[in-house]
């Protein structure tokens, strides 16, 4: 196989690859921002809906919510979810 018929099949696999992750990816951080905005409720805190999660570390994120409250959420050395208002 010649190398522009190899770079071809190469970039088709690749866009192939990335339009059934982008889904997967896509669906798996609104179940995240769903939790995420479960658990915020039940400690209590206003939030409204969850607009944006960005993730610091294992366990450890950032949550934007509609009503323009952001928290970090994550587990204390204790293992207990906690949040801070940022």
């Amino acid at each position: 196989m010649n190398s522009k018929k190899r770079n071809r099949s190469q970039a088709l696999i690749l866009t192939a690859t990335l339009s059934c992750a982008a889904p997967a990816f896509a669906a798996e951080n609104d179940a995240l921002a769903k939790d995420l905005g479960s658990t915020i409720s039940l400690l209590g805190l206003p939030c409204g809906q969850v607009v944006s999660v960005v993730t610091q570390a294992n366990r450890d994120y950032i949550v934007t919510c509609s009503d323009k409250n952001r928290y970090r959420i994550y587990l204390n050395p204790q293992g207990k979810v906690a949040a801070e208002k940022r």
